[in-house]
């Protein structure tokens, strides 16, 4: 890319060429080549006495500065288990697939399977009985579920002659 500015091998950006013409600002009111916005006619040199003055009141300013806020915590709000059981079903299982392995997704859990959900590690969604299973053993139950369709409807699906093998059925979180 050329440089704008002449001969010589300086290269500077457009913007850099219109500040440096002015646009209305004037010489006086730059220090450092910061603009203080001063009315025109007064000038930002002026005698030392003034300049340690307004250095002294700068640096006084500082000490009011806010503080940094940092953005990408999650609000305390959510960190509430009582919050929780006041979630509506989307909200729950939004929190549960979208924020993975957080404090969030384990509470989310814990009132899905308060509310009768179970979550299916083979499939990876949740499942709630419809009716009371046709069949039930050791290892599984069959029977008519509702669940969780996270992948191609959002939405929740009925699934007839369903047997759910214990085998793939999550019991690390409580349900308390």
């Amino acid at each position: 890319e050329e440089g704008v500015g002449g001969e010589g091998g300086a290269s500077q950006s457009s913007a850099d060429l219109q500040l440096s013409q002015g646009e209305g600002l004037s010489q006086d009111n730059l220090v450092g080549g910061v603009d203080l916005g001063l009315p025109e006619g007064v000038d930002a040199h002026g005698p030392p006495e003034d300049q340690a003055d307004r250095l002294g009141m700068l640096e006084a300013s500082m000490k009011f500065m806010p503080e940094m806020v940092e953005t990408d915590r999650p609000k305390p709000l959510f960190d509430n288990p009582q919050v929780f059981d006041k979630l509506d079903m989307d909200t729950l299982f939004f929190i549960f697939y979208f924020q993975t392995g957080t404090l969030q997704q384990y509470l989310a859990a814990r009132e899905l399977k308060k509310q009768g959900w179970r979550f299916h590690k083979k499939y990876l969604t949740w499942f709630q009985r419809h009716e009371e299973p046709v069949e039930t053993g050791h290892q599984g139950e069959r029977g008519t579920y509702v669940y969780f369709d996270y992948e191609t409807g959002w939405c929740q699906r009925i699934k007839t002659d369903f047997t759910f093998d214990y085998f793939y059925l999550e019991d690390e979180v409580p349900a308390q």
